[in-house]
């Protein structure tokens, strides 16, 4: 018979608490520290005046990934959520006053192709076959096993679909092989952001990340994201995971290569055979005695400037999601990392998850969740910083047509890099850990298995096999499998 083995996981994000229920429901004794008063990580909420607002994730894809993990522990996801599908999913507006919108109806989609490049229907339909392939062979491979497992027999049956030509060059040049339209280009250079990482500098095998938007769609939750949050908090408590706020972990203990356990910021010892870390990987060597995070600027990801206002005013004409594009594109991304600092033209994303759910407002008005990509230099956004960064925010709206909000404003909350590297303990405030900038970087990230030290597991974002709220499920899945294989 097993025996059940105590297991401590440190931080309570999406991925420790999917790791915690994974575990919970295979007949481990978990225990989930947090060190905030509330858990899910980046994916959390601020309520103010009857406005909800989504701290972190604006949409999810691949809805089948979140319905997986509840059914590893014995429920239904439409029991507790509902989703519901944003179209179009999104619009983009353009430096020259182009705007259309994004939907993947794919009659809708092919109508607008054909109005900016006809030549580029052909192209579409390339650029998703690439796509297709891609995910065909991650699915079985990366987004399946760790990257320090040998290969089986499904892994090496997925070689079949390995593109040898375009699949391994670089993003945006694979993007222009694709599409004559420089509308389609920019619209497609885009989702590297998704991940943290610059269109320029990034693997062409992040094309799978528009491919599995336009495959699975992207979807909103009733009541916003965070009741996915709210719902594994719930069902972990039915399986009796103990789930501790404001429990700071000060050390992972070690004796004879092995993790003991947790040392929490007050001194309680928390004794345990496995030790899994959800935070950002460059920040465990820290609570392995280090004397500092392991993190260099130049491997970050993109952070972000945030604005978060209700207003009482209602927009009917604003769209779920809004892009306004920069005028150029490859010198925001330049200014991003390699000068690191403030686009003086950002791109600047609007989300209204108001115009699809109004349970999110107070009768009237509108919650709009405003970001700019930032660089991860921390303590370098200063007051002025923020003046300036809000400043152009509202420039660039204002430019673009959008409506004059500032007298409708009731609440606002503003996020930083600063205030996320605090809030979350990420150098920079990189919200992905390390960029994707090179094939090493993007698929050769920090294993879910320690290397030298038995019994400790890593999880989330910032470790196999990335960022975004599916792959953090897929993390979690993962190392739980990991766990059963070696610590049983």
């Amino acid at each position: 018979m097993k025996r059940m083995k105590r297991v401590v996981v440190i931080g309570g994000g999406l991925g420790g608490l999917a790791v915690a229920l994974r575990l919970a429901a295979r007949g481990h004794q978990v225990t989930v520290c947090e060190q905030h008063e509330t858990f899910g990580g980046k994916m959390n909420v601020w309520r103010a005046e009857g406005f909800s607002f989504d701290t972190g994730p604006s949409l999810i894809t691949m809805p089948h990934v979140f319905a997986e993990l509840f059914s590893a522990v014995g429920e239904r996801m439409e029991d507790h959520l509902t989703l519901m599908a944003v179209h179009p999913l999104a619009e983009y507006v353009y430096a020259d006053g182009t705007r259309f919108a994004y939907s993947v109806s794919l009659p809708e989609w092919l109508d607008v192709v054909r109005r900016l490049d006809a030549r580029d229907v052909d192209g579409f339909f390339r650029f998703m076959k690439l796509g297709a392939r891609l995910f065909a062979l991650s699915r079985e491979t990366f987004l399946r096993r760790s990257s320090l497992e040998p290969p089986d027999a499904r892994t090496l049956a997925a070689l079949r679909h390995l593109p040898l030509r375009r699949g391994w060059g670089n993003y945006h040049r694979t993007v222009a092989d694709h599409f004559h339209s420089p509308y389609l280009q920019q619209l497609y250079d885009r989702y590297p952001t998704y991940v943290g990482s610059s269109p320029y500098e990034s693997p062409a095998t992040l094309i799978v990340i528009p491919y599995l938007e336009c495959a699975f769609g992207g979807w909103h939750v009733r009541g916003g994201l965070y009741r996915i949050v709210e719902s594994l908090i719930e069902i972990a408590r039915q399986w009796g995971i103990e789930l501790r706020t404001r429990s700071r972990v000060r050390r992972i203990l070690v004796e004879g290569g092995r993790a003991r356990g947790v040392q929490l910021e007050e001194g309680e010892t928390l004794q345990a055979e496995t030790v899994v870390f959800n935070g950002d990987v460059a920040c465990l060597p820290q609570l392995l005695g280090a004397s500092s995070v392991s993190a260099a600027p130049a491997e970050r990801s993109l952070s972000g400037f945030v604005l978060m206002l209700g207003i009482r005013r209602t927009l009917p004409e604003l769209s779920h999601h809004t892009i306004y594009f920069s005028a150029d594109y490859r010198r925001e991304f330049h200014q991003l990392f390699a000068e690191q600092i403030l686009p003086d033209d950002p791109t600047v994303y609007v989300c209204a998850p108001s115009r699809t759910d109004r349970s999110l407002v107070p009768g009237e008005g509108e919650t709009l969740f405003i970001m700019i990509n930032a660089p991860a230099c921390g303590a370098r956004f200063t007051a002025d910083w923020i003046s300036t960064a809000r400043a152009r925010i509202m420039h660039k709206l204002k430019g673009a047509g959008f409506p004059d909000i500032e007298d409708d404003i009731v609440v606002e909350d503003v996020w930083t890099p600063h205030r996320i590297e605090a809030t979350y303990s990420m150098p920079g405030g990189a919200i992905y850990g390390p960029n994707s900038h090179g094939w090493r970087r993007a698929f050769l990230r920090p294993p879910n298995k320690d290397r030298r030290i038995a019994g400790l597991y890593c999880v989330g974002g910032s470790s196999h096999p990335g960022g975004g709220t599916p792959t953090v499920l897929l993390s979690a899945e993962i190392t739980s499998r990991l766990i059963e294989k070696y610590e049983s």
